[in-house]
């Protein structure tokens, strides 16, 4: 068989194949467009972009795409009949969509076409959970995702990419696009909290711990002091939002300084060990847990909170930069002891930023990190004592020491 002839039916049976996986899903929903439909319209799309490359005439396949359009909205709605019934609008697009989906095979783009066909099937199957989703997001939900889109595809475009003062430390496209790196990881603990509800709390833990461990930590401190038989649920959840920590900066780790995880390893790993070891005693000791209330989280996508994280991050940079160039290690040191009480991501992405421009060798920017995370677990505890008292503190104690010492081991293997 010659190449082209093989090429030529790979493409149809993609096409096919694209055709037959929306109209088994459109079948099923009782359209009265099914799986022969949809099949025939993406070979149609498929033959029309072969015929219209293959004898030059560009003009044959827009044709063919306006003919289909017509036959499937415009017609039935001149002939007074709905022309498809059981998915109304939302059929009309899909049988449009196989013929294009069909005549990208043969232009060549198979794989997005493939990619997009199954996207768009898991659309049309998920019907009844989309609009659910769509009920459960509030207003102010709908603001964060635009303020988001905001920062990242309107505001970052726009910023230069020169290094300013000191250093060149003020680079404002690189110190925005970690703002849009934290505000969108945070965005998704905030939305999946807010979207979940109350599930339980290992997830109120986990997504406390994606948006904010110390806000989650002051939250259900608050908990406790107020109601006494919450203690031992709000320490489990506080354990549990720290163990998130070090899964959160691999993340980020990974995202702005991949090859800072070869030394950084060991620090995040005796954090999650520690953590987890504490977590699981705990819950076995508890048990099933009952209902709590949702943490009181800011929007990580106010335009307010996206400055001041950005001044912070610049401020430490700059900061680092030149206590670390006046008195070494001892001066980076100390400014990740005092960055890291109350935030950790700027202190992060400034280290591994350092790292990155080669004014911090590994060993150093991970065992600064080590001592942002150290200190802010003090920072945590005495959280915890200042707001629910000696008697909770005594109750976080062992798992958050516990935490600390994994912390230290793994700065110990830092080499």
């Amino acid at each position: 068989m010659p190449p082209a002839v093989s090429d030529h039916l790979v493409s149809f049976l993609t096409s096919l194949a694209i055709g037959l996986l929306i109209g088994i899903e459109r079948e099923r929903t009782g359209s009265s467009v099914g799986l022969r439909t949809t099949a025939l319209v993406a070979l149609f799309g498929s033959v029309a972009a072969l015929v219209s490359q293959s004898a030059d005439i560009p003009f044959f396949l827009p044709i063919a795409l306006l003919s289909v359009t017509w036959i499937v909205t415009i017609q039935p709605i001149e002939a007074g009949h709905s022309g498809v019934s059981g998915g109304g609008y939302t059929t009309r697009i899909a049988v449009v969509l196989c013929f294009s989906l069909g005549a990208m095979v043969s232009l060549g783009h198979g794989q997005y076409a493939v990619m997009v066909a199954i996207v768009s099937a898991t659309l049309l199957h998920f019907k009844a959970q989309l609009r659910s989703l769509g009920k459960r997001i509030s207003p102010q939900d709908l603001v964060s995702i635009l303020q988001f889109s905001a920062l990242s595809f309107i505001v970052l475009p726009l910023l230069p990419k020169t290094g300013f003062g000191p250093y060149g430390a003020f680079n404002p496209h690189h110190v925005w696009i970690m703002v849009v790196l934290i505000s969108g990881l945070s965005l998704i603990g905030y939305l999946a909290m807010r979207i979940v509800g109350n599930m339980g709390a290992p997830l109120l833990g986990v997504l406390g711990g994606l948006v904010s461990s110390t806000a989650t930590t002051l939250a259900y401190a608050r908990h406790a002091q107020r109601s006494p038989n919450l203690i031992s649920l709000s320490t489990f959840i506080i354990l549990v939002a720290n163990v998130i920590v070090p899964l959160r900066l691999g993340v980020i780790t990974l995202t702005v300084s991949p090859q800072m995880m070869v030394t950084l390893w060991p620090v995040l790993i005796g954090n999650f060990v520690a953590g987890g070891v504490a977590v699981f005693l705990l819950w076995r000791e508890i048990g099933q847990s009952e209902q709590l209330p949702l943490p009181v989280v800011t929007n990580p996508t106010e335009i307010r909170a996206a400055l001041t994280f950005g001044a912070m991050y610049a401020a430490i940079l700059l900061l680092a930069s030149w206590l670390s160039d006046l008195a070494g290690n001892r001066g980076l040191y100390l400014v990740s002891f005092i960055s890291g009480l109350t935030e950790l991501d700027a202190i992060v992405l400034s280290t591994l930023r350092l790292f990155e421009t080669q004014k911090l060798e590994a060993v150093q920017a991970a065992r600064a990190i080590g001592i942002a995370i150290l200190s802010n677990l003090v920072f945590k505890t005495a959280l915890l004592a200042w707001i629910a008292g000696h008697g909770f503190l005594r109750r976080c104690l062992p798992g958050m020491a516990g935490i600390g010492l994994g912390v230290g081991i793994g700065l110990w293997f830092v080499k």
